[in-house]
């Protein structure tokens, strides 16, 4: 009896994998590079299915799909009276708000290109990334016009700032501009000779390890996600997603979207995400479906219970960086039916899903698909951060379990083809030639994975995070899960600092902590729960631990400042021979002379 049962989970899991698969490749099957067909195109058609349905609420407020298309229109004639031609770039720089997917919609009915910026920079990463966007003309809404303007200065060419709604004195105001702009749709022909390896959109890495690189999305690219996600998904019309992530960001401006708008559903949009009111929103709003990463859902598991936490009508939630322990939190507490946890990113040509829910895992090509799909493995030296070559120059590919870089190989269709960056040296540095055979190149995702024997794919860490200490590797992930598991954690970020002249580097925690967190009650949890050359040899406690708009810590200046009293306010531990203690001026002493081993 229990081998039948093996035999029908197999069965099961199998159809929801080949299900979800086939799904997903009908919808994405037609993208071609040099074809004329845009992602414009297929919102369009999507507007002529459903005009009278709604597409998005804001606030209590909603456009239905031909108001959309309406008010897209309004920009795109906007675009033609402000004098910008077929692929000039204009950059938006708004929270999220019910303009903001019909003002790119509309800019890319004329060709023009939209820099989606966030707009939770100020001074001189805000000034980089308008910078490099290349545009004259930057959109913006009361709330973000002060930032601009301070960053503008340091931009090396002129901006003109348009304000939609506010005040706008002494400056153009888009409100009063688009009246006069007609609701028409633009002639097709306006895209005459375009193809969908033109330019959409630009969006911007998150900045974790320095300033963000602009990420150019093609059409073909966009067009991937959106459909992708409209069959990944299964969505229908009568689904209704709540997105609280920012619309700058792909996941729920495009992944997002295009699984609501391609199918004849609605877009819930909120201007942030509360982890206190967000379940009261769903129920409230009637939501379906869910677009996560996994800090969003690491925050929802930390409230109190909520009766609305069971109230809901999801029945699905989606996206990536969703740890084991919360994703069984999803499930068992919060009663999401289903979790659809996928692997990809903004500029890469790497992507997969976990279509049949195995925990923890970011997707699956099981062994007889393999061939079918770009993604490799390959054996990864963590002190060079390289990929390893054999004696004949290849590289050599990781075994069953066994972490390595993932790659993609690069190929001249729409799912295989790596656009790359606005700049075409950041393109270039993560391309590597000659992997497998002479003249092949692939995609450096950045990323260390690990492949299990039944094709499960599943998240190890990012190249530069994972540290060598003691002879031995160090995953920073893996230690910062066990670590947000102690007494008194709320929140855990590890990273490598040098130590004087030791080889390798040392780990160090960054900690939020509650009242109850006991230094020595910790040492004993670390070592209980690590072996010892992965617990962290310094720890520092932190009031909050700095992230990106989109939830991912931003640890570059805790590596910078290191171990060190003299730049670091915050409490500090050094673990010794009894357990973690305060490290003072003359215990720092101690461990860069190597009297105080670590």
């Amino acid at each position: 009896m229990s081998e039948r049962k093996g035999v029908r989970a197999r069965f099961e899991r199998e159809w929801l994998y080949l299900s979800g698969l086939v799904r997903t490749l009908l919808r994405v099957r037609s993208i071609a590079a040099h074809s004329a067909n845009l992602m414009t195109d297929d919102l369009e058609a999507a507007v002529d299915r459903w005009r009278d349905r709604q597409a998005l609420s804001f606030e209590g407020k909603t456009l239905t799909y031909a108001e959309l298309d309406a008010l897209a229109n309004r920009y795109a004639h906007w675009a033609d009276s402000a004098g910008l031609r077929r692929g000039e770039v204009v950059a938006l720089l708004m929270p999220n708000r019910l303009e903001y997917l019909p003002i790119w919609f509309g800019l890319s009915k004329v060709g023009v290109v939209t820099a989606l910026i966030n707009n939770q920079l100020a001074g001189a990463a805000l000034a980089h990334c308008l910078s490099i966007a290349g545009a004259n003309h930057c959109l913006v809404d009361e709330e973000t016009l002060p930032a601009f303007e301070a960053a503008k200065e340091a931009v090396p060419h002129a901006m003109q700032a348009w304000v939609l709604g506010g005040d706008s004195a002494g400056r153009h105001d888009l409100t009063q501009a688009l009246r006069s702009c007609s609701q028409l749709r633009p002639d097709r022909e306006r895209r005459e000779g375009m193809t969908a390896h033109d330019t959409a959109l630009f969006i911007f890495t998150s900045g974790t390890t320095g300033l963000p690189k602009a990420a150019r999305i093609a059409h073909m690219r966009a067009q991937l996600y959106m459909r992708g996600f409209a069959g990944a998904t299964g969505a229908e019309a009568d689904d209704r997603i709540y997105v609280a992530l920012p619309f700058y960001h792909a996941t729920s401006g495009l992944c997002g979207a295009g699984a609501a708008l391609l199918n004849g559903g609605s877009v819930v949009i909120k201007k942030h995400f509360s982890a206190s009111h967000f379940w009261s929103d769903v129920v409230a709003e009637g939501c379906t479906m869910f677009v996560y990463i996994g800090e969003l859902c690491r925050y929802l598991a930390g409230q109190p219970e909520n009766p609305d936490e069971t109230r809901h009508k999801l029945r699905l939630a989606f996206g990536n960086g969703l740890r084991p322990d919360v994703w069984e939190t999803m499930v068992d507490r919060f009663r999401v039916p289903r979790i659809l946890e996928f692997y990809g990113s903004t500029e890469g040509n790497v992507s997969m899903f976990n279509f049949d829910g195995k925990l923890g895992a970011i997707g699956r090509v099981p062994g007889y698909l393999k061939g079918f799909f770009n993604i490799r493995i390959v054996k990864f030296d963590v002190e060079t951060e390289t990929p390893v070559r054999a004696a004949d120059g290849r590289c050599i590919e990781a075994a069953i379990d066994e972490p390595g870089e993932c790659l993609g190989e690069i190929e001249d269709n729409a799912r295989d083809a790596y656009v790359g960056y606005a700049d075409k040296a950041a393109s270039e540095k993560k391309v590597l030639h000659d992997v497998f055979r002479a003249g092949d190149a692939w995609f450096r995702t950045g990323d260390l994975l690990r492949r299990d024997r039944e094709g499960y794919f599943y998240f190890v860490d990012r190249i530069g995070d994972t540290f060598r200490w003691k002879g031995e590797n160090v995953s920073t992930s893996e230690v910062a899960g066990a670590l947000a598991a102690a007494p008194g954690v709320k929140e855990a970020e590890v990273y490598g600092v040098k130590v004087g002249d030791m080889d390798g580097r040392a780990g160090m925690a960054g900690l939020v902590v509650g009242g109850d967190f006991d230094a020595k009650a910790f040492g004993a949890f670390v070592a209980q729960r690590l072996p010892a050359f992965a617990q962290p040899a310094f720890l520092r406690l932190l009031p909050s631990i700095a992230v990106t708009g989109t939830f991912k810590y931003r640890k570059i200046d805790m590596v910078a400042q290191g171990f060190d009293p003299n730049l670091v306010k915050d409490p500090l531990y050094v673990r010794g021979p009894n357990g973690y203690q305060k490290l003072t001026r003359p215990l720092y002493a101690k461990v860069m002379s190597g009297e105080l081993r670590l």
